[in-house]
């Protein structure tokens, strides 16, 4: 008779952290304001705002949308902010920036409010190869965050981890 084949990850403390599992649905949108610029460059103040408030802001509900502008433009501060005001009730969440920049803030947010309780004096394995667009610096954040709890810290996949940290 074959000798029984032993879990030997499923039955240790080892805790598997996939940022992926944290990954909030919700439609990602990249609002580009140069169509509302004077010939993609200019942004002259009071047409700017009357094309702000006759947008539809209501067809952002549930998204996560990153502000930006194609082009070479120097936008005033107060214009993204101006646009943040009017979507903050439809969004999840707003920022500057690309969609990597998006993605970033996302888990900034959701890193920063994780229960650290359950990682505690626990070896953690931080898993890689995401197939949702987990940004680089969510892991770094992650990191950073169960450093001052984790017993030890790796990267990869329990079969293939890269050591990271070991509490002395």
């Amino acid at each position: 008779m074959a000798d029984e084949i032993i879990n030997r990850v499923a039955q240790s403390k080892l805790m598997v952290v996939d940022l992926e599992d944290f990954y909030p649905e919700g439609e990602r949108f990249v609002f580009d304001i140069k169509d509302w610029l004077y010939e993609g460059f200019v942004l002259r103040e009071k047409e700017f705002r009357q094309l702000v408030n006759d947008y539809d802001w209501s067809t952002h509900q549930n998204q996560y949308v990153a502000l930006t502008c194609s082009t070479d433009a120097i936008i005033p501060a107060w214009a993204y902010m101006l646009l943040t005001v009017e979507l903050q009730p439809y969004v999840n969440n707003v920022c500057i920036g690309d969609l990597e920049t998006l993605e970033t803030v996302i888990y900034l947010d959701i890193i920063n409010t994780l229960d650290l309780k359950p990682y505690i004096d626990k070896p953690i394995i931080i898993k890689g190869c995401a197939n949702k667009p987990v940004p680089s610096n969510a892991y770094i954040m992650l990191s950073s965050k169960l450093k001052p709890v984790a017993k030890s810290i790796m990267y990869g996949e329990a079969c293939s981890s890269v050591p990271l940290f070991k509490r002395k």
